[in-house]
């Protein structure tokens, strides 16, 4: 009789694991298709104002799907038990989201933002589904607070968690405390560059200027040409923005980043989290 509930007990982490990996794939692939699908449309209507029509219909049911799905994660890792988080983790997911909420409204040059090292240095100690659900959620409770609540909200919100997703794939070098740091501020430097180039995609294909129109997209035109348009848009208008926002995650990570880490991972032992995939 023994035989199968231990079976069971230990099967249950892994089958929580299974789920929640699942959930982690869809919300991913419905941000991807969700970026990537005015490209595939016969025609789309467009505007010199960016991002005046970008999204404007289904920028709602994004955002519901992706508070779902949130909350999807988190009941997934519950009923994961030891496997994933527990009760006493949610509540610091809560307090790290708040957090950054009001990080992200903390003013600074260029693009800087104080908002992308949280979820990078939790992805990197906690996991994915945790650097995920910081980043998206701690946008969505930053734009109730006054940073503002439009059609890009869940586009933000998606690339914000895949900054704390993909952070939790680099390897550990926590032997290696300088190296570490080094690592993840380059890591800090590239995702705020890519960032903007993903940020980007939300509303290009809703904007044109004809006399600009070579770097603009427009329907019938190849992957090729659309890639070299869109390069020459970054190029043209968010460039510096974005190595703002880059040298400022580099900084802070270099500056702050042994603390936090420190921190993080006492609060991780404290209260017995295992990062889950």
């Amino acid at each position: 009789m023994n035989t199968p509930v231990a079976a069971q007990n230990k099967t249950t982490p892994s089958a929580a694991r299974v789920l929640n990996g699942a959930i982690l794939a869809l919300v991913s692939l419905v941000g991807i298709a969700s970026f990537l699908y005015p490209f595939f449309q016969p025609s789309v209507q467009a505007t010199a104002t960016p991002g005046a029509l970008a999204h404007a219909q289904d920028a709602p049911l994004m955002f519901m799907l992706l508070i779902v799905l949130s909350l999807g994660a988190v009941m997934g890792n519950m009923l994961g038990g030891s496997g994933g988080l527990n009760a006493k983790m949610i509540a610091v997911l809560g307090v790290l989201t708040a957090i950054n909420a009001v990080l992200r409204v903390v003013p600074g040059p260029t693009g800087f933002s104080a908002m992308y090292v949280l979820p990078i240095l939790t992805g990197y100690c906690y996991g994915p589904t945790f650097g995920y659900l910081l980043g998206a959620l701690s946008l969505a409770v930053s734009a109730l607070l006054g940073a503002g609540i439009g059609p890009w909200l869940p586009y933000q919100m998606f690339a914000l968690g895949w900054v704390g997703l993909t952070s939790a794939w680099l390897p550990k070098l926590r032997r290696h405390p300088r190296i570490e740091i080094a690592f993840l501020s380059v890591w800090g430097f590239g995702w705020g560059i890519v960032y903007g180039v993903v940020m980007n995609v939300w509303f290009w294909p809703f904007v044109f200027d004809p006399i600009q129109a070579g770097i603009y997209w427009q329907p019938g035109i190849g992957p090729w040409e659309a890639m070299k348009r869109y390069l020459a848009f970054y190029v043209v208008t968010s460039v510096w923005w974005d190595l703002g926002r880059a040298a400022g995650n580099a900084v802070l990570l270099a500056l702050l980043g042994v603390p936090i880490l420190r921190a993080l991972r006492r609060f991780g032992r404290r209260f017995t989290f295992n990062s889950m995939s």
